[in-house]
């Protein structure tokens, strides 16, 4: 290792009284923090809430202090397709219903894997990567996809929110440590040759008791409720005894979602690619968490042709990168912390993956989208963070930050080339737990 002499830290010093306009920026800084101080307020004359294409919906969701933001998300394209087919824009589904089996599922397939994985040393890689994947509430798409096939879905007044479904963060640490203390007991009984029998007994034991965790924290799922709603002409509906799942199969029947693919662009994996993430796969006997990754401008183009049919696109993306709550501006030039270090810190998105510095944290919904002769100006984005951020809960999303950040998109076969159909529906390349793509 190489020390800092004193003669370098002089000449560092030097060089930063050397131009006056660095005690400029270091006195905002130092006043009004890092981000406020490069803030750019002209990002408004490009994002300014107008745009040709927009979906006719209500109000945003709020996940509050969870990780579950793409349980809302789905649930958002859901409650739009609805909202649609029955005139009732702002009708609303249950997250904690999903959340709840969510719990139940990803257990299932963590002790699965505990057992599967017995003969590997508790620092293997792919160990230690479930080992920290357990109790987490983060998740995709078609994950969400796998528990309303299984479980349906339930209106928010059959399951409302609670605290514990609001504020994920107790939960999820109890199953955490719940978890990986069983799975030191499993691996404990097939090291001493435990028979398949009576490692599904003890396994039935712990599934058993964190349904009843789960179920102390957010309630136990209704088995039946009744439709009751007033739709957009104030006409009542009620419908009595249904199960979350015939809601499903009646209202849903044309929702095909097999018909769906998720786009994604990873510049760190090859492209025309269809790759599978095993970690992912959260319900036994469910779809396979796949993504078609593709370069950027077929998630855009399929994006718009989505929107303009009438749907809403989920996407996945690095919401806290050059992106204000305040106002809802998602945009590369918002924060220009460069400019006031002096720096550059730009970097491909590829070398973003491959570093860890670039990473979907985040899914929203697009609906809507504004174009100039075919050019994209900028996206109407629908979060999950209430009402209070943003537009009244919509945020606006410049083309190079869909580009810079966005890393998946979720859309039908139909807007997909004939050869990303063919590879989306062939064979996919498993991914090993710790590959970053997005």
């Amino acid at each position: 290792m190489t020390v800092i002499s004193d003669q370098e830290i002089a000449d560092f010093s030097a060089d930063f009284n050397t131009n006056s306009k660095n005690q400029v920026a270091s006195r905002a800084a130092r006043r009004s923090g890092l981000l406020e101080a490069s803030f750019n307020d002209r990002v408004s004359e490009r994002l300014n809430h107008v745009f040709s294409t927009e979906l006719d919906v209500g109000g945003v969701t709020d996940q509050k202090h969870s990780g579950r933001c793409w349980e809302f998300a789905t649930l958002n394209v859901l409650r739009h397709y609805f909202g649609k087919q029955n005139k009732v824009k702002d009708f609303t589904f249950s997250q904690a219903y999903n959340f709840f089996w969510d719990k139940i599922e990803r257990a299932n397939a963590f002790y699965d894997a505990m057992i599967r994985l017995a003969d590997k040393p508790l620092n293997d890689r792919e160990v230690q990567s479930w080992l920290a994947f357990a109790g987490e509430d983060g998740g995709l798409w078609s994950m969400a996809i796998n528990l309303v096939k299984k479980y349906g879905v339930v209106p928010s007044y059959a399951m409302p929110e609670s605290f514990n479904s609001n504020n994920t963060t107790g939960l999820i640490d109890s199953l955490a440590r719940k978890e990986r203390k069983d799975a030191i007991a499993l691996r404990k009984l097939v090291s001493e040759g435990s028979s398949q029998d009576e490692l599904e007994k003890a396994k039935k034991h712990f599934l058993n008791e964190v349904y009843r965790m789960v179920s102390v924290a957010l309630g136990e799922p209704p088995k039946k409720f009744d439709l009751e709603y007033r739709d957009d002409d104030k006409k009542y509906h009620l419908e009595r005894d249904l199960t979350p799942r015939e809601f499903v199969q009646k209202y849903f029947k044309d929702f095909k979602f097999d018909d769906y693919v998720v786009l994604s662009n990873c510049p760190n994996h090859e492209f025309n690619k269809l790759y599978h993430m095993p970690l992912y796969d959260n319900v036994d006997g469910g779809d396979q968490i796949k993504f078609l990754n593709v370069p950027i401008e077929y998630l855009a183009q399929a994006a718009v042709a989505q929107l303009k049919s009438g749907d809403a696109v989920i996407f996945g993306n690095d919401v806290l990168k050059q992106m204000e709550r305040k106002t809802g501006y998602l945009d590369t030039e918002l924060y220009q912390t460069d400019k006031l270090f002096g720096v550059d810190t730009k970097m491909s998105k590829a070398d973003r993956l491959a570093t860890g510095e670039g990473f979907a944290t985040h899914d929203m919904t697009l609906v809507g989208v504004d174009e100039d002769h075919g050019h994209i100006r900028k996206w109407k984005v629908e979060n999950s963070w209430g009402d209070k951020y943003g537009h009244k809960g919509f945020y606006e999303m410049s083309q190079p930050w869909f580009e810079d950040y966005v890393y998946d998109v979720v859309v039908r076969k139909e807007f997909l080339t004939d050869e990303q159909v063919k590879l989306a529906e062939g064979p996919a390349i498993d991914l090993k737990p710790w590959d970053n793509i997005g």
